[in-house]
């Protein structure tokens, strides 16, 4: 469904996408995920054909992102941060103006803000929304043609956690309904919550890339577990077959809060890969 090959982009001779190949497959949620400035924004506009590149090749829906017809286009959804929303108008003024553009009933207008949890703000205008329901509103821009293809810059950057959770599960929805989904995020938590594939993308370049959960095992130095007992001791035990007897005797014994493993997060790889934290502004 989306595929670059060796691409590269420079602004004023500073490389901002260096080498970078990809490939997603259709009904996934893909994670772009590294700091602010490593290059995210500029690799969707790519991808979406906002911007050209220098080098390599681009496909989207099995075709070349330079031979993309407008038809094509509309199977494409698009959502970056203040992108598309008019704040004076209402909620359903804002999205009849996209119908009109996309050839949609106004009626359909109307039930994308109730499939987003707006029902009930239909008439708000948007400049009156909180941060949670203004994403709401991007959001419902964008699935309202009905996209095969959705791209989220960011979506929910600086959202507090009960907000960040209903569009999760919004986004989770999509991707039930088919719809590939790239996602960019520098939140390691999100990603690995949500993707079924990410890349750890810095300065340009994507320094790895798979399954969450695989890269944190891939980079499991330490081996242990960790157990913590309910008279309040952390114990570590290295992850062998000599440990399995210890650990025995303490669930027999009804000493064992919880056991964890010692594997990674995504942040502490990129860390260990880069020198730099996810959160990091350059």
């Amino acid at each position: 469904m989306i595929q670059c090959q060796n691409v590269y982009k420079s602004f004023n001779e500073k490389t901002v996408i260096n080498g970078i190949n990809l490939e997603i497959p259709d009904g996934q949620i893909f994670g772009l995920l590294g700091p602010s400035g490593a290059g995210k924004t500029t690799l969707i506009k790519i991808l979406t054909d906002q911007f050209t590149f220098d080098s390599g090749s681009v496909t989207i829906l099995n075709k070349s992102v330079k031979k993309l017809t407008g038809e094509d286009k509309k199977k494409i959804g698009i959502m970056m941060e203040q992108f598309g929303v008019y704040e004076r108008l209402s909620c359903i003024d804002n999205l009849k103006i996209y119908a009109d553009i996309y050839g949609i009933s106004h009626e359909k207008a109307k039930e994308t803000l109730e499939y987003v949890g707006l029902g009930e703000a239909i008439n708000k205008p948007a400049s009156h929304l909180s941060k949670g329901m203004g994403v709401r509103l991007r959001l419902a821009r964008v699935f309202m043609h009905s996209p095969e293809i959705i791209f989220l810059d960011e979506p929910t950057s600086g959202l507090d956690p009960m907000s960040m959770k209903t569009i999760h599960k919004i986004i989770l929805e999509k991707k039930r309904e088919g719809c590939t989904i790239f996602l960019t995020t520098h939140n390691m938590e999100e990603a690995a919550s949500l993707c079924d594939t990410v890349a750890l993308l810095n300065d340009g370049v994507i320094v790895e890339q798979g399954e969450p959960k695989e890269i944190c095992r891939k980079y499991n130095k330490k081996k242990k577990l960790i157990l913590h007992l309910l008279n309040g001791e952390d114990m570590e035990l290295p992850h062998e077959n000599e440990s399995a007897k210890k650990i025995c005797d303490l669930l027999k014994a009804n000493e064992i809060a919880t056991i964890h493993s010692s594997e990674p997060t995504l942040e502490t790889v990129f860390l260990e890969l880069t020198g730099r934290n996810l959160q990091e502004e350059e």
